[in-house]
Parts: structure tokens; C-alpha cells; sequence
């Protein structure tokens, strides 16, 4: 099927409907998940995913409905109900679709070899990370393996002449398991994501990260509440930016629901904190040649060296605020309407070695876990669980587990003295290894 024709095909319908604009999103995929425990298969599940979403405006008025099933007969009537509800929804000047035609050029988001790699090859390299994590002696039993992929190809077209398509791939692996000591049990895992099927690390290394960070959070031991330095692993760092990214989200700066909402261009950070929003990074799990509204993506620093440069926006909030779309129009899939989200979001990398930074450490929780962890996006207080190691004159002493930490957004991101040089590029949602100078962590 011709997605891109049928596409332009229903927004002219849309018009001769009664529509004055309208744009069609149209998603074709496929997606695999390979399950398996004790060296057995449990779960292979293959699917394809079709469907398309129809919004139409009409005086100012928006309404949206979407279809899993492209028959013409389907799709007619999906577009008539839009029609009809657009008539009864509230106008808004800012109901507006974007008219910019050009892309950003992006490599590396689609792997043709994914889908010829054999199903057994799969399956042998989700029983493989398994049986290697097994092998250590201090591993008693496994949580389970798996591997998953997905690719497809979406589709936008618009009333304002918008035409545009691309494809994306990607695959993953990873293994869970549990190391046992008397009554005592903790458990580890490690997993990866790529883009391309030959990108992904060896199993040797999955394997063995798991199983480092189940076996050696055994025998922890009580501290005091107290304050003391934190160092956020790289592993647990974007526990930090959920909280950054919704704060910066333009809905929620017009809404009056950001507690940095009335700072730009002041400084809300330490001098060593950049952040970074990317769709175009090569290979990127979050890189898109276009936002979820066929906006060219961009590369942006949100945060500057400690100071705030700018929110995040798609096209029908950016007219509220009077600004432009910043291509971060987010979507779930052609059944949703746009929202606000990132691309890949990190923050820059610093100077110092994660070892560097613990031994710069006289006292302090080197953390290794997160629970229940976030900036409150409104105010700016954060709180949660955390479990990892206790610092003691530069070398981690003990494992520690049921601590919580508590502060301020101001807290966190201003005392960030240390930044590592280990941060993850193949995460969407990443940042590097670093310290808070000082933090409120409840213990005994």
C-alpha cells in the first residue's frame, strides 16, 4: 500500500468534508519480543501495527479520531466522526498545523538487517546473557532474559502541503538476575538498546554487569540520617531530568505549573551543568528526522552552563505562548494527539572519572538504585528511595539499602560540584556520573 498517497488522499477528503485544515498520521510497523527463563523459551511474540490518525479543524475547532484498520469503509468513517465532533469541541485560535516542508538529515535510524538476522540467532543470544550471568557462582537464579525489536515507518500528511515520511528500526537485549546469601536477597540486570543489531554489546558484558550489581548489594549495612555528599551513578542520573523535563515543558510554563517557569535566562544550575536536547544525534534512540507534527528536529541546549535557555514546545502551544514550535511535538502512536516531549536529552559531559569523584569524597552515598525518585515539576521539592554504596575517605566502604534523600530542585542542581566523563550517548534520557556537595539522606 502506498502510505504516503493514501495519507494525501484523506486530508483532501477532510476538506471536501467541510474541514478548513487537516493532517493525517499514518504509522506501519512490526515488533518482536523473545522471552526466556532457565534456558527455556517462554514467550516469542511477533506482531505488525498499522493505523492512522485524523485530525481536522473547523473555525478554530479541533477534534481527533484514529482507525487500526485502513480499509477505505474504516477510514471514511473515522474521517466523518472527526468532521462531526469538530463541530461541537471549543475554538481555539491556536488549533494551527505547521506548514514546514523541509527535514532534518539524520543517519543511522533505520537497520534493513534486523529483520534478516534469524529468529534462532535471537533466541541463542537471550539463552546466551542468561547462561553467562549464571555462571558466578554468587548468582542463584535468574529473573529472565530477553530481546526485543521493532521497526516501521510513519507518515505525515497536512492541509498546509506538509508531506512526510521516514523509517526507524531498533532492537535490545538484556538478563535479570538474583544473588542469594543466607536470608538475603538482591537482584541485578543490565540491558541495551541500539539502533542497529550489530551495535549491540556483547553478551559477556551484559552478563556480567548483572550479576556485579546483584551480588554486590549483599551484607548491606545501617547509616545514620545525616547530611553528606551524593554521587548519582550514571546508571540511576536521569533520575534527575524527569523532573527537569517537565519543568520545561511549554504547556506547563503557560499553565503556571513549573517552578522554573518565570527563569529564563537566569541561572538555576551549578556553572558545570548543560543540558542538551538532540534529534538529530546519528544513531540516536531518540533522533527523528521530524517531531510527531512533521516539524524539523533540532539540537538545543536547554540548560547553559548552569543557566536556563529555553522550553520545549509543539506547534499549538508554541502559538499560545507567541513563539515557535520547537519541533518536540511528542506522540504515543497514531491513536494519540501531539504532546510535548524530548528527543535525546542528556547532560554534558564533565572532566573527572567516576573513580576520580569517589575518591574526591570524604563522606558520602554513592547511588546505585532509585525508587519512587523525582523533582516535583510544580514546586521544585524532590524525594525518594535509594539503595548503593557508602563512601568513607575516597573508596566506597559498604552496601546500604531503605536510605531516602530529600531536598530542593535549587539543592540538587546548584550543588552538582563534580560532573563525570562517563556519560551514555546511546540512552535517550541520560547524564553522566556526579556529585551533589551535600544533601539531606535519611537513615537510621
Amino acid at each position: 500500500m502506498d502510505y504516503k498517497a493514501l495519507a494525501e488522499q484523506l486530508v483532501k477528503k477532510c476538506l471536501k468534508k467541510g474541514g478548513d485544515a487537516a493532517e493525517v498520521y499514518i504509522e506501519n510497523g512490526r515488533n518482536l519480543r523473545i522471552g526466556v527463563r532457565n534456558s527455556e523459551v517462554e514467550t516469542v511474540q511477533e506482531a505488525a501495527s498499522y493505523g492512522a490518525g485524523i485530525r481536522v479543524f473547523i473555525k478554530g475547532r479541533m477534534a481527533f479520531t484514529s482507525s487500526n484498520d485502513l480499509s477505505e469503509k474504516a477510514l471514511d468513517d473515522a474521517l466523518s466522526r472527526a468532521v462531526e465532533f469538530a463541530g461541537t469541541t471549543t475554538p481555539d485560535p491556536a488549533n494551527i498545523l505547521p506548514d514546514e516542508r523541509g527535514m532534518t538529515k539524520v543517519e543511522g535510524l533505520y537497520d534493513p538487517q534486523i529483520s534478516q538476522v534469524p529468529m534462532e540467532e535471537k533466541i541463542e543470544l537471550a539463552k546466551r546473557v542468561e547462561s553467562l550471568a549464571m555462571k558466578d557462582p554468587r548468582i542463584t537464579k535468574s529473573a529472565g532474559a530477553s530481546y526485543n525489536e521493532g521497526e516501521g515507518e510513519i507518515f505525515i500528511a497536512n492541509s498546509n502541503g506538509l508531506v512526510k515520511s521516514c523509517k526507524a528500526s531498533g532492537c535490545g537485549y538484556g538478563v535479570y538476575v538474583v544473588a542469594e546469601k543466607g536470608d538475603q536477597k538482591s537482584s541485578g540486570g543490565e540491558s541495551c538498546q541500539r539502533r542497529y543489531y550489530r551495535d549491540l554489546k556483547p553478551a559477556e558484558e551484559i552478563a556480567a554487569k548483572a550479576a556485579l550489581d546483584a551480588y554486590s548489594m549483599l551484607d548491606p549495612r545501617p547509616v545514620k540520617t545525616q547530611k553528606a555528599a551524593v554521587i548519582f551513578d550514571r546508571d540511576v542520573a536521569y533520575a534527575l531530568l524527569g523532573g527537569i523535563l517537565a519543568a520545561v515543558n511549554g504547556e506547563r510554563v503557560l499553565q503556571g505549573a513549573s517552578f522554573l517557569g518565570k527563569r529564563m535566562d537566569q541561572r538555576i544550575a551549578s556553572e558545570l551543568v548543560t543540558f542538551v536536547d538532540d534529534g538529530t544525534r546519528e544513531k540516536g534512540l531518540g533522533s527523528k528526522p521530524f517531531d510527531g507534527e512533521g516539524v524539523p528536529t533540532l539540537k538545543r541546549v536547554i540548560v547553559d552552563k548552569g543557566v536556563l535557555k529555553g522550553f520545549m514546545y509543539n506547534t499549538i502551544v508554541a502559538k499560545r505562548a507567541g513563539v515557535q514550535s520547537t519541533g518536540n511535538a511528542s506522540r504515543g502512536g497514531f491513536s494519540s494527539l501531539p504532546g510535548i516531549g524530548p528527543h535525546n536529552f542528556y547532560m554534558v559531559a564533565g572532566e573527572a572519572s567516576p573513580e576520580d569523584i569517589v575518591k574526591a569524597t570524604k563522606v558520602g552515598f554513592l547511588v546505585k538504585e532509585v525508587t519512587g525518585y523525582g523533582i516535583n515539576p510544580v514546586n521544585g521539592n524532590f524525594s525518594g528511595g535509594a539503595a548503593g554504596f557508602w563512601v568513607e575517605d575516597g573508596a566506597v566502604a559498604f552496601p546500604v539499602k531503605g536510605l531516602t534523600i530529600a531536598g530542593t530542585a535549587d539543592d540538587m542542581l546548584n550543588g552538582i560540584d563534580m560532573v563525570g566523563n562517563d556519560l551514555d550517548l546511546n540512552r535517550p534520557l541520560t547524564a553522566p556520573t556526579f556529585r551533589i556537595k551535600l544533601l539531606q539522606i535519611g537513615g537510621e
